[in-house]
């Protein structure tokens, strides 16, 4: 496949010979998506049909203006048109709202995102400001109303949060299938760690979430055809842990010290690479693996929503 990268060959997962250190590239995968969405999106052109995105800013985060630089530059290349508003950070909550709520009345505008943390002087409530997204622009996936529907298995009326989506089609990338595999998802964050969960269980994995009270988690990753981590906690997942020839995601994204390195700290994930990919059958590298997964994600929930609100239009043009 076009998406994974052969480090060397040994022996095939899930029984006989298999091979080691396939890594499966975010890069590569999030570049067939973004070319696929960029030609859905020409055709709707044809029906005067633009999809829209706009991301919403509390406060000059510059990690937030990193991440909303790198979303704005991929809907250019898919040709969503994106617009970008920053509020100050002496905005109130209401003050927020009250942008929400304009943005979900305004037709022209497919998805919404609000780029977290919020960088504000004044007190935010995080789910109320979530909360206030349309479900029907919410293609972060994060309100309520699309964590329910994901949770009760209604995938086909829900946005489905990005990086849980990413996740799903770097195991794709592979050639095996979920169905019938034992799955552990290490982690159980409202934006990666649940939704992972409920994605593997509807396409019919057996899944074991663990997390902070988890006793023997070395124990519980073993026994797993398909891993995914979103821990937080920087190579805490060991080689020796893994089933040989298990399909391993890592969605981890952490600083260590790294004196070889001008800023003298480097990227690793929640995985520890050099020993996990001695046992792995396909594994994910950081950087380079989810987080461009991401982004690709949040381009097609935007194309998904502008595609359902051009057959709703239709539907009431009848």
């Amino acid at each position: 496949m076009l998406s994974l990268w052969r480090h060397s060959t040994a022996s095939c997962c899930f029984g006989g010979r298999r091979s080691i250190a396939t890594i499966i590239s975010g890069n590569q995968t999030s570049k067939l998506v973004r070319e696929r969405l960029k030609k859905e999106v020409d055709e709707m052109k044809v029906t005067k049909v633009v999809p829209s995105l706009l991301v919403l800013q509390v406060g000059n985060r510059e990690d937030s203006n990193l991440y909303i630089s790198s979303k704005m530059k991929a809907a250019a290349e898919v040709g969503i048109e994106a617009k970008h508003v920053r509020l100050p950070n002496t905005v109130t909550q209401d003050e927020v709202l009250r942008a929400i709520a304009a943005v979900n009345e305004d037709a022209s505008v497919h998805g919404l995102i609000v780029q977290l943390p919020l960088d504000s002087v004044n007190r935010m409530d995080v789910e109320m400001v979530t909360n206030a997204v349309s479900p029907l622009k919410d293609v972060d996936g994060l309100s309520c109303i699309n964590a329910g529907k994901l949770s009760r298995g209604d995938l086909n009326s829900c946005f489905i949060p990005c990086t849980p989506n990413g996740c799903m089609e770097l195991i794709g990338q592979t050639g095996v299938s979920v169905a019938g595999k034992h799955a552990v998802v290490i982690g159980r964050s409202k934006i990666v760690g649940a939704p992972m969960h409920d994605l593997l269980l509807w396409n019919h994995a057996t899944v074991t979430t663990c997390h902070s009270k988890t006793r023997d988690i070395a124990t519980q990753v073993g026994r797993a055809d398909i891993v995914v981590v979103g821990a937080g906690r920087a190579e805490m997942v060991r080689g020796d842990w893994l089933k040989e020839g298990c399909v391993l995601i890592d969605c981890g994204i952490n600083y260590v010290s790294d004196a070889s390195k001008p800023s003298g700290k480097r990227v690793v994930g929640d995985v520890h690479f050099a020993s996990a990919y001695q046992r792995a059958g396909f594994i994910t590298p950081v950087p380079g693996g989810v987080g461009p997964m991401t982004v690709a994600m949040l381009m097609q929930n935007t194309v998904v929503s502008a595609r359902r609100a051009l057959a709703n239009a239709a539907g009431h043009c009848l």
